[in-house]
Parts: C-alpha cells; sequence; structure tokens
C-alpha cells in the first residue's frame, strides 16, 4: 500500500506540477509573443476547462478500464501536450497544447484518490489522502517557484520542457510499479456511465459536495493568474516573486499535511471546513493592506493552509457518496473543481478590468469566509 501511495503522489506530482507552471511566468509569456496579460491568463482556462470536461469521460473509463490503466495512459498523453507546449510556435498552438496536456491531466489525480478510496477503510482515508496530497502539493510548490525562476533566466519554453521531461521519467516509473496492479474490468458504455453518475448523484449530499468545490476553485485559485501584477502593488515586479508568492500557498499546504490528524483529533472534519474557509479568506483579505510582497507571500502561505483544511476534507466526503461508483464520483468532484478554477480567471479578469486589482481579493476574501461556514451546513445536514 505504502509503495502504492508513493506512485499514486509521484504521478499526482507531475499533473499538478504542469498545472502551476504557467501562473508566475503569464508576464513572460505575454511579453514573448506580444499579448496582453488579460490572453496570457487565458492560458491557465485552456489547462484547467479541459481538465473539467473530460472528467464526464475519463471517469466512467477508470471505472471501466481500470484506475491504474487510465493513469498510466494519461501520464503518457500529458507529456506529449507539455512537450508540445514548449515547441508549440505561437500563442494559438501553445493554447491548444495546453488544452491537450490539461484534458489528459484530469485522469491522474482523481482516479489516483478513487483507488484509495477503494484500498482505505474510511477511518484512515482522510490521512491517507493527504498523504498522496502532499505529493500533489509539492507539485504545485516546484511548478509554481521553477517557473518563477527559470522562465527569467532561461524563457518559458525551458520551463515546459523541463516539465515534459520529469512527466515523462514518472510515466515511464507508472509503468513499471503499477503494471502488476490488478482491477475489476466493466463493459464501457454510454449506458454503464449514465447508471454510474446517477448513483452518484442519488446522494443528496453530492450536490453541495460538488457545488462548494466549484466555489473553492473560482474564489480562491481564480486570483493566481492575477498575482504578479498584484505584486507591483506591493514593490515587486518580476515572476520570481510571484513564483515564491504562490509556492508559499503550497507550503501552506505542506504544512497541513503534517499535523492533519492532531487537527482531526481537535476540530473534527466539520470543523476544519469552517475554520479553513474563515483562514483562506480572511489572510486574502489581509492582502489589503499595503504591505511589503514578502509578507503577501507569507499571506498566501496561510491561505493554502486554510484551503487544503477545507479541500481535504471535501475530497473525503467525495469517496463516499458512491461505494460502487468512486471513479465517477471523484471525477465530477474533480471536473466541478477545475470548471470553477477555469471561470475563475475569465470572471476575475472582467473585476479587474472594472474596479481594479485589489477588489479581486476583497470579492475571493469575503466569499471564501462564508463558503467554509456555508458548506459545513449544507452538506452536513443530509449526510
Amino acid at each position: 500500500m505504502r509503495l502504492l501511495i508513493l506512485m499514486l503522489g509521484l504521478a499526482g506530482f507531475a499533473s499538478a506540477f504542469s498545472l502551476r507552471t504557467t501562473d508566475p511566468m503569464l508576464t513572460v509569456i505575454a511579453s514573448d509573443l506580444g499579448i496582453g496579460v488579460a490572453e496570457a491568463a487565458l492560458l491557465s482556462s485552456a489547462y484547467t476547462l479541459p481538465y473539467a470536461a473530460m472528467q464526464l469521460i475519463l471517469g466512467p473509463v477508470g471505472d471501466a478500464i481500470g484506475k491504474t490503466r487510465l493513469i498510466r495512459l494519461s501520464l503518457v498523453v500529458l507529456t506529449i501536450g507539455v512537450a508540445l507546449s514548449a515547441l508549440a510556435p505561437g500563442y494559438y498552438t501553445v493554447l491548444a497544447s495546453r488544452m491537450l496536456a490539461g484534458a489528459f491531466a484530469g485522469g491522474i489525480i482523481p482516479a489516483s484518490m478513487a483507488l484509495i478510496g477503494d484500498r482505505v477503510v474510511y477511518t484512515e482515508r482522510q490521512f491517507a489522502i493527504s498523504r498522496f496530497l502532499l505529493a500533489v502539493i509539492l507539485g504545485q510548490m516546484s511548478g509554481s517557484a521553477v517557473a518563477g525562476a527559470l522562465s527569467e533566466v532561461a524563457g518559458w519554453r525551458t520551463v515546459f520542457a523541463l516539465a515534459a521531461v520529469v512527466t515523462g521519467l514518472i510515466a515511464l516509473t507508472a509503468f513499471l510499479v503499477l503494471r502488476g496492479e490488478r482491477e475489476e474490468r466493466h463493459p464501457l458504455s454510454v449506458a454503464d456511465a449514465r447508471a454510474r453518475y446517477a448513483s452518484v448523484l442519488a446522494n443528496p449530499v453530492s450536490v453541495w459536495v460538488f457545488a462548494t468545490v466549484a466555489a473553492e476553485g473560482l474564489l480562491i485559485f481564480g486570483v493566481f493568474p492575477f498575482v504578479a501584477p498584484m505584486l507591483s502593488r506591493h514593490g515587486a515586479e518580476g515572476a520570481f516573486e510571484a513564483g515564491v508568492t504562490l509556492a508559499a500557498f503550497a507550503i501552506g499546504g505542506v504544512v497541513y499535511s503534517f499535523i492533519v490528524r492532531r487537527l482531526l483529533g481537535t476540530l473534527g472534519q466539520w470543523g476544519m471546513m469552517g475554520a479553513g474557509g474563515l483562514v483562506a479568506g480572511g489572510a486574502y483579505l489581509a492582502m489589503l493592506a499595503p504591505v511589503p510582497w514578502p509578507v503577501v507571500s507569507l499571506l498566501f502561505l496561510v491561505a493554502g493552509f486554510g484551503f487544503y483544511m477545507l479541500h481535504n476534507t471535501m475530497q473525503t466526503q467525495a469517496t463516499e457518496l458512491s461505494a460502487t461508483a468512486r471513479g465517477s464520483a471523484l471525477a465530477l468532484f474533480a471536473s466541478s473543481f477545475f470548471l470553477g478554477q477555469g471561470i475563475g480567471p475569465v470572471v476575475y479578469g472582467a473585476v479587474a478590468d472594472r474596479v481594479g486589482l485589489p477588489a479581486l481579493f476583497l470579492f475571493g476574501g469575503v466569499l471564501t469566509m462564508l463558503l467554509g461556514v456555508a458548506a459545513v451546513r449544507l452538506i452536513r445536514r443530509p449526510a
């Protein structure tokens, strides 16, 4: 089991590394390709929206052919998509390459969590998922930090090339480690997929779980593409500072993963959800103060800690929506989450154009605090 979770963690690392590479270097890409920052921000949506949409297909595919097979296939196509991003000659070809990468990155993290749900008893599941989540967080942190530092000295194409090499090595490792895994296979059909989704949506908790995680993606991650221009108000001008700040968010998740057992014992699942929303939203509101950029980075660390308190609990809830269709349940969960992330930059971009960047953090902070409290009441009652 430890070897399996380690391998799943490496696969999750690859998916998360590729996801977070674009955010800190959007200004570098915009300058190199001769486009605006708002257009460059769509490269984030180009990854996350196909990630969300493909879940509706990949979830039932994982339940049918086996989750380990889906993870291996997804790693191979993700490697190809990221490599094409490095070689793409212009903005629209980069956009298309990011769409391909995002579509198949969606076959990794949800399938991995569903597999953990299949293999680990409920009382230990949140802790097991938090260990897997640690690898995902490290991928996010590495993607942000490496992209921010490397893009300024070697260019954004080098960042994508490095991501392709890392993902390719992990794909090769997955074929060696996971080839011995045996999973039950089912016929793949539209009727079977419809039945699996119906079993998930029949649970009265599901609609609130999916709505909450979509709101998480929109409110908390929607600001990420605008971190680099926002930091200019706090005395930072480059992609390096943006990479450090976004990496700090992931470090908050690392801190969470080390004390998750203590938090569960003290607050319980429901207390963690409410407290997580308050902490993350409060950190975003504090960024409105005229503080130097290292303080903003520290606040992002606090926001990341709060987010993972909320999100890890939501992940555990999602594994219980349907015992017979966990792949489909986690696919809907991930689809909702990344749909929110994909819409976020569009919504926040419109807000920023009209009322300025500070309003993004006021808007996101207040609504995130309300989300944590409301989610507890909405999910706990039918549960």
